[in-house]
């Protein structure tokens, strides 16, 4: 049968992108659907203008920090409205990045709500990334990538209405004063620290005891002493009943008892497939529990010439790993070559103030495995030292009693995420802590931490 295209690719986020540009390099007749953002998430309302508000937020504590080293330095005021534009007009610069990089291609775009029709047929609905007078049309191809990622999700509260995501944080016309984020989760630390860093009072509300479940529990009390330390609340243990609305402001009402009175009441609490529209249930894709498509190790979803990749699948949730799956599932198809990706050593960060990484195993996992050698440091950088900011640098480090192969390194300070993308490589090597011991540090930096933790801090033996 003849079909219109080689591939469609369903989602222009960073995965989908890679993953139609590499397969019409091979040579593929290749078609991308977006309908709302070329880039997706992570370019327009994702880690890309995140990470751009969390270094505008950074600048007012670097006022106050220079006071120590003598300067005679004034915080003055912050224009929300200034930092926003700003951001609008870098985002629209990457759209045109992505774009140009698909038409250099020769990948045909669309834009507009896709839909399966059969196995082998889109139904594309004008969306509001489409032109005024665009039609409904109908696309063919022998195969199919979904690459829609995920959005935001909330609690099922009453008031719910009142809150925000981050899809809104992002175009908010004026920062608040006050900020309650529910939840614990990277989205949730981030943007506590950027309003905090920007001027707002924060409150976090979370059921957990410290924040950031799923990362190494030393790390998490780290940061939990950090957001402390920099006069975010921390209202632990308790779970959102409701929301109100008053004349002025919310009310958010706990289970406790407690109501905090709020400008802003911002849900961080997780995310879903994007997958809503696609009729997925129509030619029979398998999903898991929580909406996600189910994959095997190639990709492939229950129809053997459709796959998924990046968020809307149940593997690792990070922009990096969709890339790389776009790039090695294009390879495969198109190239007949195979591409490999260390994604057990797979490093991530959280760019919350200050921010942290990790990369390999947690102590938890660790000691599933075998016995482990922890090594553990906690100091105050230099660049406080002339300062009233005593933020302290935490590094952990787990190295296989068996082996003495290091399987986890784990970070929270300045540069953090920096500092872990190279030692990754190590960790993705398989490299001992003799190898980490003979090498020689950079002085004076956090970083020669990492090759210089002589005296263990302790054993953790095996657990069942």
């Amino acid at each position: 049968m003849n079909y219109d295209f080689d591939l469609i690719v369903i989602g222009a986020g960073s995965g989908g992108v890679r993953c139609a540009r590499i397969a019409a390099e091979h040579g593929a007749k290749v078609a991308i659907i977006e309908k709302q953002h070329w880039g997706g998430t992570c370019v327009n309302i994702g880690c890309v203008p995140k990470k751009l508000m969390m270094l505008a937020s950074n600048f007012g504590d670097q006022v106050e920090d220079s006071h120590g080293y003598g300067w005679d330095t004034h915080k003055g005021t912050h224009h929300w409205s200034i930092l926003m534009q700003a951001k609008d007009n870098e985002i629209a610069r990457l759209n045109k990045i992505y774009v140009s990089l698909l038409k250099k291609a020769n990948v045909s775009l669309f834009t507009g709500q896709a839909g399966f029709e059969d196995e082998h047929t889109i139904v594309l609905k004008p969306s509001e990334l489409s032109e005024a007078n665009s039609q409904e049309q109908r696309l063919t191809a022998a195969r199919f990538v979904i690459a829609t990622g995920s959005t935001p999700t909330v609690l099922n509260i009453k008031g719910k209405e009142f809150g925000i995501t981050s899809d809104q944080a992002f175009y908010l016309p004026e920062r608040p004063e006050r900020v309650t984020i529910i939840g614990s989760g990277y989205i949730g630390v981030e943007f506590a620290g950027i309003f905090k860093g920007l001027g707002s009072k924060i409150d976090m509300v979370y059921r957990q005891p410290i924040p950031l479940r799923g990362f190494d529990e030393e790390l998490r009390q780290a940061l939990y002493d950090a957001l402390a330390q920099r006069g975010i609340t921390q209202h632990v243990k308790l779970t959102p009943a409701k929301i109100e609305k008053t004349t002025e402001a919310y009310r958010l009402h706990l289970d406790d008892g407690q109501i905090l009175e709020t400008d802003c009441v911002f849900f961080a609490t997780g995310r879903k497939p994007n997958i809503e529209g696609l009729g997925l249930e129509k030619i029979g894709i398998k999903l898991a529990d929580k909406g996600q498509i189910v994959i095997d190790e190639q990709f492939e979803t229950s129809k053997p010439h459709i796959y998924a990749i990046g968020d809307v699948v149940d593997k690792i949730n990070l922009t990096p790993v969709a890339i790389a799956q776009g790039h090695a599932l294009a390879d495969r198809l198109y190239g007949n070559k195979k591409r490999v990706s260390a994604y057990d050593a797979t490093p991530k960060a959280v760019f919350c103030s200050p921010p942290l990484a990790s990369v390999g195993l947690t102590e938890d996992e660790a000691v599933k495995k075998g016995d482990m050698e922890i090594y553990v440091s906690q100091f105050t950088p230099m660049r406080y030292a002339f300062t009233q900011r005593k933020l302290k640098t935490f590094i952990k480090m787990i190295v296989d009693k068996a082996s003495q192969k290091v399987v986890g390194l784990h970070m929270l300070g300045d540069d953090a995420p920096e500092i872990l993308q190279g030692f990754s490589v190590a960790i993705a090597a398989g490299l001992t802590k003799a190898d980490f011991d003979q090498t020689i540090g950079i002085h004076p930096t956090s970083a020669e931490e990492l090759v210089t933790m002589r005296q263990k801090t302790r054993t953790a033996c095996k657990k069942s």
